[in-house]
């Protein structure tokens, strides 16, 4: 079996694979000031409650945005689970070829999902995750990371607006179908739903002007790629476990050299 972990700032992500099928995932909050031991109870709770055999972990591979909870994780992993994890990083075989002008500011995270896409659903094409932050990742039709857009997260937009402005409410996300909101909260509501929907329609045609290549895939990913994909027709396609599918691509290609 095959563990794959992607470290976000938000949530941790879990895949156990056989071959390439996923036979269980999960998500843990990140938790930066948790210890190699809380982790490892984690790992042992959680194997033992989908009846899986921790012995039987051939391999772990991690992507990860988050390096202050690295120590503690790896550390974690070598005592409770007895592998030393391929982390991705420089020298890792992705099969893709990088076109970043400085390759290690790029995440992890936007790395396997582009590796994903590409294999996946072949290129040219765009991977829109909906993470802590959005981000926009440009693949060539020749494999090439050509590289994108940040922008704030959704979740991270509607705290802003409740933090800095003294009389606007504290609001959950939801969909409305317009944009005139009758009350505060749902004007709110509107402005993010519908504004955001926007910014990606927006983003997506402009990535794909400047590619400049026929038949480009646009494909959501992330925690609240469902959330917006429905309504922003620029989406072709949502694939939640874009991330784990490339952290097992990549550590096909790099099993011979852990």
């Amino acid at each position: 079996m095959l563990l794959a972990i992607n470290v976000g700032n938000t949530n941790i992500r879990f895949g156990v694979y056989e071959g390439k099928k996923l036979i269980a995932h999960w998500k843990l909050a990140t938790n930066r000031g948790w210890t190699a031991d809380e982790f490892g109870m984690y790992f042992i709770n959680f194997f033992n409650y989908e009846k899986l055999d921790i012995s039987d972990i051939e391999g772990i591979i991690i992507s990860s945005v988050v390096p202050p909870i690295m120590f503690s994780f790896e550390h974690a992993i070598e005592k409770y689970l007895k592998k030393k994890p391929i982390i991705i990083g420089p020298g890792i075989k992705t099969g893709i070829n990088i076109k970043y002008e400085n390759p290690r500011e790029l995440g992890a995270d936007r790395i396997a999902n582009a590796v994903a896409a590409f294999e996946i659903y072949g290129g040219p094409a765009i991977v829109v995750d909906f993470g802590t932050a959005t981000t926009f990742n440009a693949i060539s039709s020749k494999g090439e990371f050509l590289g994108g857009a940040i922008c704030p997260g959704i979740l991270i937009s509607a705290e802003a607006l409740y933090q800095r402005t003294a009389k606007l409410p504290k609001i959950d996300l939801a969909k409305h179908g317009t944009a005139i909101g009758r009350n505060t909260a749902v004007g709110m509501q509107a402005g993010i739903f519908h504004g955001y929907v926007g910014q990606v329609n927006y983003l997506v045609k402009k990535i794909k002007q400047e590619m400049n290549e026929d038949n480009i895939k646009v494909i959501a990913t992330g925690g609240l790629a469902k959330f917006i994909a429905p309504e922003a027709e620029s989406i072709d396609e949502v694939n939640g476990r874009l991330v784990l599918e490339g952290l097992r691509i990549i550590y096909e290609k790099n099993r011979n050299e852990a």
